[in-house]
């Protein structure tokens, strides 16, 4: 081969390795409402180290038994980050801890660490949008219920969120994935479960300029409810956006879904930011 043309060769792959790069990283995110000091994966988009910009951040959930690397474990998500320049965030929500604070367990209090306690951090030192129109969250499965809720009692904290395959109703898993144990048993404390549900704290959602996106498996375990939240959401004129496509409870079809997710956030970030009612 023509010494020319390897040197050439050679150029462009030092070029292409010096191109910047989505970054991913694990740090320690304690929690002092826990006591605990549960890992989080940080994923930072290349623009991040061109730039002096602030990004919008995805706090992105894991599901049941599952822990802060899911995602991450199953796929690569710095392309995403880079395309759309926003960082990701992959907090640990416990093998069972339903993104609630659990009266029950101290040791559980997963509502105060992601909405409180991750986000300070993130914001404390990462370059963010550190405003309400900054901040999306979604999640899959136990995720995605934790996603609905988190926006539905933290409206000031989150822009938009994301549910795939969600858990839209807790008395639907009444004898299964460890909530009992957080809000006691279904018989005798009907009330709480009512209370933790996706399908009631929605209503806190009417009339406020939030984005909604719920995404579910015609075969999936969970598109009865997820039809019956969509339902909900018409009835209240909330708007949202909601989509059945062929798949199950699967993270084929997990990952698939994501990156339409994102596309929603950041269309509706710059509806809110271009609309003439912003305060």
């Amino acid at each position: 081969m023509n010494k020319r043309i390897i040197a050439g060769f050679a150029a462009l792959l030092f070029f292409f390795s010096a191109l910047p790069a989505a970054s991913l990283d694990t740090v320690v995110i304690k929690s002092q409402a826990m006591q605990k000091k549960p890992r989080a994966v940080i994923v930072l988009p290349d623009a991040y180290q061109i730039s002096k910009s602030e990004f919008p951040v995805l706090y992105l959930l894991h599901g049941w038994s599952g822990a802060y690397d899911d995602w991450a474990k199953k796929t690569d998500l710095r392309p995403l980050s880079d395309k759309y320049s926003i960082i990701i965030v992959y907090p640990d929500g416990g093998y069972a801890g339903w993104y609630i604070d659990s009266p029950l367990k101290k040791d559980s209090q997963y509502e105060t660490y992601i909405s409180g306690e991750v986000v300070r951090y993130i914001d404390k030192h990462y370059r963010t949008i550190a405003d309400t129109d900054g901040r999306f969250i979604c999640g899959l499965s136990m995720g995605g219920h934790g996603a609905i809720s988190l926006l539905a009692k933290h409206p000031d904290i989150y822009a938009a969120a994301g549910s795939i395959s969600g858990v839209m109703e807790l008395s639907s898993s009444s004898k299964r994935f460890g909530i009992g144990q957080l809000i006691g048993d279904y018989e005798t404390h009907r009330g709480k479960w009512e209370q933790y549900s996706c399908l009631n704290l929605i209503e806190n959602l009417t009339g406020l300029d939030k984005g909604i996106i719920i995404d579910c498996g015609i075969a999936d375990f969970t598109i009865d409810v997820n039809r019956q939240m969509h339902r909900k959401l018409m009835e209240l004129g909330i708007p949202h956006d909601y989509y059945e496509r062929p798949g199950a409870h699967s993270w084929d079809y997990w990952t698939n879904a994501l990156e339409y997710h994102i596309m929603y956030f950041i269309k509706f970030r710059g509806r809110y930011l271009n609309s003439e009612n912003r305060p």
